[in-house]
């Protein structure tokens, strides 16, 4: 979905009964000492996971500032993660600017990022033909290719051990796009260049990428799974869509958590209208799990589920009178993407895309869930000319995805992308899973 540019504790509490000794008499006094009751060890206090990471916006990558077309990232949220060797304490890697993306699933590296000493004992899965797994995987206006390949993941206190996850623009039997993942439309991601980030974590509504549409040979959604001999990737296979071990499709990584598993919460602070250089956030794994990460949500709205005909995670924003019946919120989207031929169009070149208010706009869209529960999804609408040359985060920006090259299809679609998040505390929940007492797939704030 996304656009890619360039329980608390339970304690328990022991009632202790004390046992009292009697005594018989005879001829002489017998004394019974009676037997101390022990006193029971103290329940121990469950552990807490360390669930929260640090969400920063910033320029991204140093790469991104190297070679012919040098620039720097614009809002967006980046995690660190860590990834080893399965099995190994010391082969690992900490891998810094991983967009964190809501409208998408699956943990996705770019293959050079990756030291050469952890990719080769990074094991590629294979299939019921002893082939190794390619992906595809397409997002609005591009798409990625790459081997799937296992690791030991890890982020802040969060670990899955052997998850798959997509290794794009690898080498060899992977070098070559099947034409039936190109054809798709869109740009192609490779390089870190490309991306704007060193890979993605997508944390959306589903618990694997595929889901259904990908467990029978020649199954495809967003996702399409591959069968890579030597000769290299053609036949598209099925796989099983676990989100718990043994792995097939890559998973939700949150989905895959032993604990806190059925959600995500997201908060960042707000930012003036000429933007800032910089920002810094958290995003809180669970919804209702631990003390840190109850629902404290004055909006909950149920989202579509993956049965749905127009897909997974979706709600109705209605705009100018037209009910979009696609829309969604968006971490991985870098502005608000949609229509409105009323709005001025900037006229550079280099900001084509973008609307170019006179003045600030307000705009009221109505989010309409699938219980039919509403909320506000108002904004105000700033020109991109305001902003500071320094900034590389800014709020209120939006674009005309008419404009974009190639066009994006959203005449049905409103995308909330990561100025919804500012000044908020957003929920994402995970289909068919309880979050703070309300099933999800949700998102609230």
């Amino acid at each position: 979905m996304s656009v890619r540019k360039p329980l608390g504790g339970l304690f328990l509490a022991l009632a202790l009964a004390a046992c009292g000794g009697s005594g018989t008499t005879s001829a002489a006094p017998i004394v019974v000492t009676p037997t101390p009751t022990p006193t029971p060890s103290p329940t121990p206090t469950p552990t807490a996971t360390a669930n929260t990471a640090t969400l920063t916006l910033d320029a991204g990558p140093a790469e991104l500032n190297q070679g012919l077309n040098p620039y720097t990232a614009f809002n967006e949220p980046y995690v660190t993660v860590t990834i080893c060797a399965p099995g190994s304490a010391t082969n690992c890697q900490t891998i810094d600017h991983i967009i964190l993306d809501t409208g998408s699933v699956g943990l996705r590296i770019i293959q050079p990022v990756l030291n050469a000493s952890l990719l080769a004992a990074l094991p590629t899965e294979s299939d019921t033909s002893n082939n190794a797994v390619g992906e595809c995987y397409q997002y609005v206006n591009s798409y990625a290719f790459g081997s799937v390949r296992t690791a030991d993941f890890s982020i802040a206190g969060e670990k899955v051990a052997n998850m798959p996850f997509q290794a794009i623009g690898d080498s060899g039997t992977f070098a070559s796009v099947p034409s039936s993942c190109s054809s798709g439309g869109g740009t192609s991601i490779a390089t870190v260049q490309d991306f704007g980030a060193n890979g993605i974590i997508g944390v959306g509504t589903t618990t694997t990428d595929c889901g259904s549409f990908c467990t029978v040979n020649g199954g495809s959604s967003g996702a399409i799974y591959y069968d890579c001999p030597s000769s290299g990737c053609s036949s598209i296979i099925g796989r099983a869509a676990n989100a718990t071990a043994p792995f097939q499709q890559l998973p939700n990584p949150v989905a895959a958590f032993p604990t806190d598993n059925n959600g995500t919460i997201i908060t960042l602070p707000t930012v003036p209208q000429h933007g800032l250089p910089s920002l810094t956030g958290s995003v809180t794994f669970g919804i209702g799990t631990q003390g840190d990460n109850s629902l404290a949500a004055t909006n909950v709205l149920p989202l579509t589920t993956s049965s749905s005909r127009l897909g997974a995670g979706l709600l109705t924003a209605t705009y100018n009178g037209k009910q979009l019946t696609q829309s969604f919120l968006d971490s991985g989207s870098n502005d608000y993407f949609f229509i409105d031929t009323s709005l001025n169009p900037c006229t550079d070149a280099d900001l084509i895309a973008f609307y170019c208010p006179a003045a600030p706009t307000p705009l009221s869209p109505l989010l309409t869930a699938t219980n039919g529960a509403t909320a506000s999804g108002a904004f105000t609408l700033y020109s991109p000319l305001d902003v500071s040359g320094t900034s590389t985060v800014a709020p209120g920006l939006g674009v005309n995805p008419t404009l974009v090259k190639p066009p994006l299809p959203f005449a049905n679609s409103f995308d909330f992308g990561i100025p919804f998040f500012f000044g908020r505390t957003v929920y994402t929940a995970i289909e068919g899973r309880p979050a703070g007492n309300v099933n999800g797939p949700y998102v609230a704030f």
